[in-house]
């Protein structure tokens, strides 16, 4: 290697340094300040850079944010094969103990609807893959079919849903949403235990009726 080559690695581990610095240095401040009080002042004086200097590694607080995000997304991971219901659950149980990070997490995702917002790609790629996982998760569960009758493309999309929605609900009412408790009991809605009981029979009822054929009226997720 030559000692150019050297000294652009040396550069660019440098550079990887401070990045991961600046990460670290923005969760400490989202939970002390919350997502508001995240400025990029306040992250460039505990980092010691000047506001400049920082908006050489991230050119917008949005971008800041969305690098936090991912990096919050690679210390949840677990891999495909290794989620379970149950660990969903534990993961909502540890939500609840990070209101910060999940308030920043819910502020981007509502912006991020509007054309041309830094988060937008973000979020839809993360909404691809977090699907996709679900459906593995479901299917592993369940199999072809929940109890219910859907199948694990159809259900997916309802699982993250509530995951997400129960966030926006319990940090507007914390007192009044138990976030991981809700989502408890819509893993048993999922399982069955939540399944009507037709009154003058005593027997289960199923919403769509047509579940063995795969003709139900909603819309397929099937990929």
């Amino acid at each position: 290697m030559s000692y150019g080559d050297r000294m652009s690695s040396t550069r660019s581990a440098r550079s990887e340094e401070r990045r991961a610095e600046i990460l670290r240095a923005t969760l400490e401040v989202i939970a002390e300040r919350g997502y508001r009080g995240a400025s990029l002042a306040a992250v460039a004086e505990r980092v010691g850079l000047t506001q400049q200097g920082l908006l050489h590694h991230f050119p917008t607080k949005e971008a800041l944010l969305v690098a936090v995000l991912e990096e919050r997304d690679q210390w949840d991971a677990v891999p495909n094969s290794q989620w379970r219901l149950d660990l969903l659950g534990s993961l909502v149980e540890y939500n609840a103990m990070r209101p910060a990070i999940v308030q920043t997490f819910s502020a981007l995702l509502g912006e991020s609807v509007t054309e041309g917002h830094p988060a937008r790609d973000f979020f839809t790629r993360r909404y691809v893959g977090v699907r996709e996982s679900m459906v593995d998760v479901l299917r592993t569960e369940y199999g072809d079919r929940l109890p219910g009758g859907l199948t694990p493309e159809r259900a997916a999309p309802l699982l993250v849903a509530v995951m997400d929605g129960l966030q926006y609900q319990w940090l507007l009412d914390p007192e009044a949403v138990d976030m991981p408790g809700a989502f408890r009991d819509f893993l048993e809605l999922l399982g069955g235990g939540g399944q009507s009981t037709d009154a003058s029979t005593g027997e289960g009822t199923d919403a769509d009726t047509d579940t063995d054929t795969g003709t139900g009226t909603g819309p397929t997720g099937s990929r």
